[in-house]
């Protein structure tokens, strides 16, 4: 069930955007680990979407205070997700050694779906503030030079690419 990027999804900010363009690339890289049985590739995919997860929050966090959006709810279930997601990863692998087939399955289903309401349940609802601002707007920073934390997917990737995984 790979997710695919359509302007539809777009909420109206350049750097959000690129991080929800950036999360899909990473889910349905854990999507194809897991359709692969590639159990490495599989435990670096839940470490970058754990670093990219983070990266994704303070993002949102900056724009969000920079426009009067209450984010600390959203912030807070971003943060309880990727906790729990770690429990049940760790606590998975303790019980399992490797994952069942079944329980990936259903995992790669919880997180597309997940992404899918993240953006269009919870992020839209940021969209009518930002329509206020120009596309490109980053907070603290002028439109014509901008750069932003998701152009660190590729380094994090590289990163997490080379070393052992943690899971």
């Amino acid at each position: 069930m790979s997710i695919k990027w359509s302007e539809h999804l777009s909420i109206g900010n350049a750097m959000i955007d690129s991080d929800h363009k950036n999360l899909i690339v990473v889910v349905n890289r854990l999507e194809d680990a897991i359709k692969a049985g590639d159990r490495v590739a599989l435990s670096k995919s839940f470490e970058l979407l754990d670093a990219y997860m983070r990266i994704h929050t303070q993002n949102e966090e900056k724009i969000a205070e920079a426009i009067n959006y209450p984010f600390a709810q959203d912030k807070l279930a971003l943060h309880q997700l990727m906790d729990e997601m770690k429990y049940m990863i760790k606590k998975l692998a303790d019980t399992y050694g490797d994952w069942p087939d079944n329980i990936l399955e259903m995992y790669s289903r919880f997180l597309a779906g997940w992404m899918t309401d993240h953006i269009t349940k919870t992020n839209m609802q940021m969209k009518p503030a930002l329509q206020a601002y120009p596309y490109e707007f980053i907070p603290g920073r002028a439109t014509d030079s901008y750069s932003f934390q998701s152009t660190m997917i590729l380094p994090i990737i590289s990163y997490i690419d080379s070393k052992p995984s943690a899971y």
